[in-house]
């Protein structure tokens, strides 16, 4: 499988020919739906989906259940839940997790699912929900309102996959990112890559 990463919490992933792209939000690049079978979004923030680029797109949209997604248009999408499998674009999805990560007091409160995208790929939203199984690649928030680093290093510890890539970076300047990637280097070894926007692995 290949996964194409884009600025902030957007990737794609590509196999046989079939596109999948992952929380391609206000803040990704519109090149990452270009050609794209379907759309998982985790969650209803606006750095995780665009409704207005969606609705455009005309692609099949995949969302939590009760998430509220905002923007100007309606956006025909499919719900899900956490614990259900399901197949998109000929890839086979496992949604995990349930709630967003709270920042203070209890905020936010909103519905999140991590996707596992053929038992191979992990895209946990803005959580530190465990994929519940052994995954060969993470997808690994780096810094958000929610999330102290010492929480990101140990979550991908645990999870252990054998590569570790990271994502939720945009709100990071370059010192930020380069001391954020020390650390995981340093405590992951050879399993961890930072992919820039519009990198592969």
């Amino acid at each position: 499988m290949r996964i194409t990463r884009y600025t902030h919490a957007c990737v794609r992933l590509e196999q046989d020919g079939r596109v999948l792209v992952v929380d391609p939000g206000t803040w990704s690049e519109p090149g990452a739906l270009a050609g794209a079978d379907g759309v998982l979004v985790t969650h209803e923030h606006t750095d995780h989906v665009d409704v207005l680029r969606l609705a455009g797109a005309g692609v099949p949209v995949f969302a939590p259940e009760g998430a509220r997604l905002p923007g100007p248009v309606s956006l025909p999408v499919t719900r899900v839940r956490a614990g259900q499998q399901f197949t998109v674009a000929g890839f086979t999805v496992r949604a995990v997790g349930g709630r967003h990560a709270t920042i203070h007091d209890g905020q936010p409160d909103c519905v999140n699912l991590g996707y596992l995208v053929d038992d191979a790929v992990y895209h946990p939203g803005d959580s530190l929900h465990l994929p519940g199984r052994p995954v060969q690649t993470l997808l690994v928030p780096a810094q958000a309102s929610w999330l102290k680093l010492s929480e990101a290093i140990g979550f991908a510890r645990t999870v252990g996959a054998a590569h570790t890539h990271p994502i939720h970076d945009a709100q990071l300047n370059d010192r930020g990112l380069a001391s954020v990637n020390g650390w995981f280097t340093e405590t992951l070894g050879d399993g961890y890559r930072y992919l820039p926007p519009g990198a592969t692995a």
